[in-house]
This record gives structure tokens, C-alpha cells and sequence, in this order.
């Protein structure tokens, strides 16, 4: 089945279960000591430092009750009405039991569901075994929060049926497809049967099924285990989440952008550890032996004997790959080309995931030079304070745009999901001279007022802001500064993200320091954010100054759809002044709206967020052949009338700064990708119109501060 949004709702509805809540019953794993302490401790940290003082009640309890049996269970494939009937005698007591750390619900659900996953082999095996009724009328509904639990067993055997079906039409169709391709290119082509393509349909929808059902039983208790933690603490609020010790690791990494290895990203297939990319100057690529698609059989520690990974769970083995700057890590490589087996040395280094960073790019537009700066993340190193920082880089590269004698800046924050609350207001004030940048409030206290201190102003010409439904968190902060000061021109999708809260990452540990095991992390709201206006961005969001159609503008996501969000409220206003810095911000702000709503290109793009609103909304699907074939040939033939819809060229020239040039001779891959980006902008609709709002900006020669 070619790919398309509709197609998109089978493949995430299947391959649900593959997220990180399930584990082989592995007794080694499972500490019931350790499970309690957390229970308690968790608790106690809760009930004390969340935002919200919630009430841990028989609501709360239905609440944990639901979440967790959902999370386990999200396409009703495992649990029946039968089971759900003997969990229900908790229904109302997990509030009592987490008061006294007992888990007597997460062991009866735990033990049920890991006896299903068992019989789930047999279900899956038994099914694909045979080839369906393609005839019979019947269909699927995918929305599974509106369909109840299987009555029992044999109902249960019959969704299963009914969802390994689907998966092998879209697989009989995908085949088909491919082979009147080749009967279009070569008439003498024959076509292979109906019968023996399904057959084959059904041999790769079982082979899918065995490979996520082996990455299934890699994991272990800790896995489960903190899923039901994660049912438990997402009650106070959807982003407070417990962090084992090994998803601390990661968020360190994503927060700081570096990490400490070889500079590689694996893949499990099979049994194998797979190399998928070299990371650009990292250890592995400056080594220059190891390539993409090589297979990691065996890793040793310098010259101590090697460890055989094959087989081994893939965060395991990447615990013995990773490893501290300086030191020898030898891997048995078999490799892609000719098979051979090798031995290659890499001494491990400090690895920049260079996606993570700022870049910047020259624009030539009606003879003036624009500079576009994309800041994927406002990522921070919390344990270096003399590490790079997304504040620090930002300084840099406006420095360098000037250099270059940019007329304008361009700050592209669209899918910008956030990061660190101390460099959003850095980077506010890189715009401004002085003054509040956010409101931060704890629970039961007064707003505090963080400002920025330093008059020096980094940037004091034009300035747009590129937002979108993406744009979140620390990005919230820095737009709704910009435009609450009337600094810059805020555009976008009609409002972003709307998350107004703040995380903060605590050792459980600290709390219970007595205990000599690894706790993991409480990710906890601890606060809101207001903006200096005194208004929250919680679950509103920022909205555009200027609202462009978007392939989202219909999509229900964001903080405003998110079950137990916090709600919006408002504080008092702080005390600050706008800066007066445009002659013409009201005329600039009308000409885009009047050149959007004049556009054949942006009008495709609502029509298209309209349909795909349609395609989201219809979650029924016909199993039966002729219907299904039918089903899709229609949306085939719709979906042409948006196939030009991002087909855009704006012919606009965009080069890297000077001080990249010399990098590209040491780093081809490095040059690769910023040929790719600027290609991409240059197709960018939404970059093109924000790049006629910042030629039209016209500054004031004396800025004046207005009273706001």
C-alpha cells in the first residue's frame, strides 16, 4: 500500500505495541523491594512539589486504572471483558494501595498480560497460516477508544483476525501495484497470481509480527514497571514522567545535543546490531573503516576479551559500545560489501549531533542579504557550564550574519519543541536592551519575574519569527516575548503548541538516600509560565500576528487536546516597555494576510488540511477485497488534486556563511547536508512569505520606548 495519511493510522495502530511497555517476565529483573521504594518515594515527591495539589482519590484511582490497562492494551489484542471484570476489584482501591506502597494491581495485570503475550505467538502464528476470505463483507474500525474489549476469547481471536488481515491487503495491494508498474514498462511482463502474492503477503506480515514480538521479549520488569509508574504520575499532568536511569541517559544526551562514544547509530534487526549512520566528525568517521549497513558481531574493552552481542538487546550492547572519552573500544565488524570479518579500533571521543544545533544561511532576495537562523532545540549541557549552549551559539551566529551584512534575521523555531527556560530568555534578550522576558510561578506563590539583565542588544534590526503547531515550551517563551515587545513578527500556524509548564528532573534518590539501588529520575511540573502581558501560553499557545495555512490547521493535537493538561489562567501584567521599533509593523502584518489569503498555493494547502482532517476523522476500513481496492483507488484519485500542494520554487539564492566553507573540504557529509537544506528552503512556501514580511520592515531611525 503506497504511502499516504489514511495508510498512516493502520501502520501506527499496529505497531503500538511496540512501544517500551512490555517485558519478558525475567525474574533476575524483578526487585519487589525496589518497586515499593519507588511507589513510596514517588509519592512523597508528588504530593510536595507538583504544581497541582491533586487529590488522591477514587478518581485518581479510575484515572491510574484506565491509563495503565491502555497503555498495554491500546488496540484491545490482549485483555477481554473478562479481564477487565477481575482488574476492576482495584478499580477503586489503587488510590489506598499507592498510600501504602502496595502493588497488588500492577502484579495482577502484569501477570495476566505477560501469559498473553505468550498466547499472542500462537494467536498471530495460527491466523497468517491460512489465507483469508477475501470476499466476505465486513470491515475495521482503528478508532479503539470507541470499541470495547473483546466479550472473550473467541472475539478476542477474531480482532486479531480482523487487524493481520488488513495488514496483508495493504501488503497484497502494495505488491499489485508494483507489478502493473512493470506491465506498464515492459508489455511482456507476466504477473505473478493473486494466490501466490498472498501468500507471500501473509509470510511478511508474519515475519513483521516475530520480529516485534523478539524485540518484545528483550525487554524486562523495569520496562513494565515503569509504565505503570508512568500511569501514576501522568495523573498529575501529562508531562510529568518517571525516567529510568537508562531514559535519563537519553534526555542528558537530546538536552546537551553531545554524548560520549563512537558516534554511530544502531539498529536492531534480526539478532544483529545493525550500523545505520556515521554521526559527521565523529570518532567512527574520522576512523574511516566502519561504514553504514555494517553488522557489530562482538565488542571488546581495548585488549580484554570480546563480548558475542549477537543476539543481545540493543540497549545492552550499546552500553559496551558507548564509553568514555580517550578510551579503546574494538569492535567485530562483519562487513556490508563483501562479508569478510574485521576487527576495527575506535578511541572514543565527545560526539556533536549536529542536527541539534544552530545553523544559519545567507538569503539573496531583490539584491539585499536576509539571515535565516534554524534553532531545532534550546538544548543546554547541565552538568558543563562551559559547554556549547543554544544562548551562546545564537550570539555567535548573529555575529556572523552581520559579518556577512545581513539587512534582516529570520528565526525559524518550527518544530522546536523546547529545552532549557534559562536559554530562551538569553536568547530574548539578545533582541532587547533590558527587561522581563517570562513569569515563572511555583505552586501557592506569587509570579517571579525573570529578566534580562544585560542592555547589550546582539540584534537590533528587522526580525521575524517562524513558528508552528510544533513550536513548544522554551520556543513559547522566547515568541511571546518577541511579540509581546512588538520586537518581531511572530508567523506561523494559527497558534503553537500551548505548553505553559515547567519540568524539572530530580533524583529520587536524593530523597531516599539511604537506598544503595538506582531510583532513576522524577521528570515534575514544578511551575507555570506567564507572559509578561500576564497571560499563560498553557493550552493557547501563542497565536501568529500572522496565521498561514498549514497541513495541521485542522488536526486536533496540541496541549489543548491532551487529557489532565493543566488549565489557562493569567497573572498580573509585569511592568514593561514595548519597543516602538517598526515605522510600518500594522501595514507589513496586512500585506501578508491580504497576499495568504490571495495565494492559490497557500488556498491548496487548506484544502488539503481539510481533507486530511476527512482522512483522520475516517477511521473505518473494508475488508473485503474488491471494497478495499475500490476504497483506496478513490483516495488515489482524490489525493491527485493535492499533488502539486508543496510543489513550490521560490528561486530565491540561499548560501552558507564564510566560516562554513572551510569545513566543507575537511567534511563532505557536512556539506551534503546543508546542499540538501538550502534546497529544501528554497521549495519553502512559508520561508518565501516570511522573507517578504522581513524586506517590508521598515525600522525607526530613533527607537523610541512606548509605556505599555
Amino acid at each position: 500500500m503506497k504511502f499516504n495519511f489514511k495508510n498512516t493510522l493502520i501502520l501506527i495502530a499496529f505497531l503500538t505495541i511496540s512501544a517500551p511497555l512490555f517485558a519478558n517476565n525475567n525474574p533476575k529483573d524483578n526487585d519487589p523491594e525496589k518497586d515499593k521504594v519507588l511507589v513510596s518515594v514517588l509519592n512523597y515527591m508528588l504530593s510536595r512539589g507538583h504544581f497541582v495539589e491533586k487529590n488522591i482519590d477514587d478518581d485518581f484511582s479510575e484515572l491510574v486504572f484506565d491509563s495503565f490497562i491502555d497503555g498495554l492494551d491500546p488496540s484491545k489484542r490482549y485483555f477481554t471483558q473478562e479481564d477487565i471484570q477481575v482488574f476492576s476489584q482495584y478499580k477503586y482501591q489503587i488510590d489506598n494501595q499507592l498510600k501504602e506502597s502496595d502493588i497488588s494491581f500492577y502484579k495482577l495485570v502484569y501477570g495476566r498480560f505477560t501469559e498473553q503475550i505468550k498466547t499472542a505467538k500462537k494467536y498471530y502464528g495460527d491466523i497468517l497460516s491460512d489465507s483469508f476470505n477475501y470476499k466476505k463483507k465486513e470491515e475495521i474500525d482503528l478508532d479503539y477508544s470507541e470499541i470495547p474489549f473483546a466479550l472473550n476469547e473467541n472475539e478476542l481471536i477474531d480482532y486479531w483476525r480482523k487487524q493481520l488481515k488488513l495488514q496483508t491487503l495493504g501488503k497484497i495491494q502494495e505488491r499489485e501495484e508494483q507489478e502493473a508498474e512493470k506491465l506498464k514498462k515492459n508489455k511482456k511482463f507476466k504477473k505473478t497470481s493473486f494466490r501466490k502474492i498472498e501468500a507471500e503477503a501473509r509470510k511478511e506480515v508474519l515475519k513483521n509480527m516475530e520480529d516485534l514480538y523478539m524485540r518484545i521479549e528483550e525487554l524486562e520488569h523495569s520496562d513494565w514497571f515503569s509504565t505503570f509508574l508512568n500511569s501514576v504520575v501522568s495523573g498529575f499532568d501529562p508531562h510529568t514522567s518517571y525516567m529510568s536511569p537508562r531514559i535519563k541517559t537519553r534526555f542528558d544526551q537530546e538536552m546537551s545535543g553531545k554524548l560520549e562514544g563512537i558516534g554511530a547509530r544502531l539498529q536492531k534487526k534480526g539478532i544483529y546490531t545493525h550500523i545505520i549512520e556515521l554521526v559527521s566528525g565523529g570518532p567512527a568517521w574520522k576512523q574511516g573503516e566502519l561504514e553504514a549497513g555494517d553488522i557489530i558481531l562482538k565488542v571488546a574493552q581495548a585488549e580484554k576479551e570480546p563480548l558475542d552481542i549477537v543476539g543481545m538487546r540493543l540497549d545492552d550492547a550499546i552500553k559496551f559500545i558507548k564509553g568514555k572519552k580517550g578510551t579503546e573500544v574494538r569492535l567485530t565488524v562483519k562487513k556490508k560489501l563483501d562479508g569478510s570479518t574485521k576487527i576495527i579500533s575506535i578511541i572514543r571521543d565527545v560526539v556533536e549531533l549536529e542536527e541539534t544545533f544552530v545553523k544559519s544561511t545567507v538569503i539573496e532576495k531583490n539584491g539585499k542579504k536576509y539571515g535565516l537562523i534554524n534553532l531545532p532545540k534550546f538544548y543546554i549541557d547541565f552538568k558543563d557550564n562551559n559547554y556549547r549552549d543554544s544562548a551562546k551559539d545564537m550570539e555567535t551566529e548573529i555575529e556572523r550574519l552581520k559579518k556577512e551584512g545581513v539587512e534582516g534575521l529570520l528565526v525559524d523555531l518550527r518544530n522546536n519543541g523546547g529545552g532549557s527556560l534559562k536559554t530562551a530568555i538569553e536568547i530574548s534578550g539578545l533582541f532587547i536592551k533590558e527587561g522581563p522576558v517570562v513569569q515563572v510561578k511555583y505552586r501557592g506563590e506569587k509570579p517571579v519575574i525573570e529578566n534580562d539583565r544585560d542592555d547589550k542588544i546582539q540584534w537590533e534590526g528587522p526580525l521575524v519569527v517562524m513558528v508552528n503547531e510544533f513550536s513548544a515550551s522554551a520556543s513559547e517563551i522566547f515568541a511571546a516575548a518577541m511579540q509581546d515587545y512588538k520586537r518581531a513578527v511572530i508567523i506561523g500556524g494559527n497558534q503553537t503548541y500551548g505548553k505553559g509548564t515547567v519540568q524539572k528532573v530530580l533524583s529520587i534518590n536524593q530523597f531516599y538516600p539511604k537506598y544503595d539501588k538506582d531510583l532513576g529520575f522524577l521528570k515534575m511540573t514544578v511551575q507555570k509560565f506567564y507572559r509578561i502581558n500576564g497571560g499563560s501560553t498553557q493550552k493557547e499557545g501563542v497565536y501568529s500576528d500572522i496565521a498561514v495555512p498549514s497541513r495541521y490547521s485542522y488536526m486536533e493535537f496540541g496541549e489543548r487536546d491532551m487529557d489532565g493538561a493543566l488549565s489557562w489562567d493569567k497573572v498580573a501584567q509585569a511592568d514593561y516597555t514595548q519597543t516602538n521599533s517598526y515605522n510600518n509593523f500594522a501595514d507589513v502584518v496586512y500585506n501578508s494576510k491580504d497576499r495568504v489569503n490571495k495565494s492559490k498555493d497557500f488556498q491548496l494547502i487548506n484544502n488539503y488540511a481539510k481533507w486530511l482532517k476527512e482522512n483522520q476523522d475516517d477511521t473505518t476500513y473494508s475488508l473485503n477485497y474488491k471494497e478495499f481496492v475500490k476504497e483506496n483507488k478513490d483516495q488515489k484519485t482524490h489525493a491527485k488534486k493535492f499533488k502539486d500542494v508543496f510543489k513550490f520554487s521560490s528561486k530565491l539564492k540561499f548560501n552558507s556563511p564564510k566560516y562554513e566553507l572551510p569545513l566543507f573540504k575537511q567534511d563532505t557529509i557536512l556539506k551534503d547536508k546543508r546542499v540538501a537544506w538550502h534546497k529544501n528552503l528554497s521549495k519553502d512556501i512559508y520561508v518565501n512569505e516570511a522573507l517578504n514580511v522581513l524586506s517590508e520592515l521598515k525600522m525607526k531611525k530613533e527607537v523610541a520606548l512606548v509605556k505599555n
